[in-house]
């Protein structure tokens, strides 16, 4: 299984993607993308951006709106590539297309995996550590479940210097592991989560990651660390009871 998650798809001052060019052109590879747009509302308008943002590193892309059937477009994809937005509503458009476990099997089949924010957030088992307000409201918070530990997009540290009275990120995140035991990786804008065919997993990008566990002080995880140990997580989340 290989995957590319990447905490934001544009970096102040520059194009879309170009922050994470080398990594995204070596996992591409020449393979063809197929772009799930469905986390903003208007699926031309986003994919023929991410066309353009591809196109700079002749890369081939299309884009699944435009399928008569997405379904087995998955299914043949080489890469799939669910970029950001609101996870909110692209979980429940993949669930209304019925693409949850068309795209989960062709990532396991080998398939490459690329997401963006939104599209990281689908690769974990749910999607309760997004960032984003609830502005629609999808069958169920699962999402693809290729990692078996949460990532957290867009981390931003506390600003001891800021007079705003809500929670800060941590504090957040604290309380999500308060009802789920199961780790968080805060990815900082401008970071990316790689894992690799043979199993590994790795830190990329400039900066740094924080890793929330239950029970233990957040752990600062340095540029380029070694996040294979991961993997081997057993989560345990809340379940409601009826």
């Amino acid at each position: 299984m290989e995957l590319l998650l990447l905490s934001n798809s544009r970096s102040p001052g520059q194009p879309m993607l170009a922050h994470a060019a080398e990594a995204l052109v070596k996992f591409v590879a020449g393979r063809r993308v197929t772009f799930l747009p469905y986390a903003l509302a208007d699926h031309s308008e986003y994919a023929e951006a991410v066309a353009g943002a591809l196109g700079r590193y002749e890369i081939e892309m299309t884009g699944l709106h435009t399928s008569t059937d997405p379904i087995a477009d998955v299914r043949s994809a080489e890469v799939l590539f669910l970029g950001g937005g609101n996870t909110f509503r692209l979980l429940r458009a993949l669930q209304s297309l019925r693409l949850v476990e068309p795209i989960r099997d062709a990532a396991l089949a080998g398939a490459g995996y690329l997401g963006a924010s939104a599209g990281t957030n689908m690769a974990c088992p749910t999607l309760r550590t997004t960032n984003d307000m609830p502005i629609v409201e999808p069958g169920s918070f699962q999402t693809l479940d290729l990692i078996p530990f949460q990532i957290n997009p867009h981390y931003l540290d506390p600003d001891p210097a800021s007079t705003h009275m809500g929670e800060t990120r941590e504090e957040r995140l604290l309380q999500f592991l308060e009802e789920n035991d199961v780790p968080v990786l805060g990815l900082r804008e401008g970071s990316w989560l790689l894992v690799t065919g043979d199993g590994k997993a790795s830190l990329g990008g400039p900066h740094s990651a924080r890793l929330f566990e239950r029970g233990r002080e957040p752990l600062e995880l340095p540029a380029g660390a070694e996040l294979s140990s991961l993997l081997a997580s057993e989560p345990r989340f809340d379940t409601p009871s009826h």
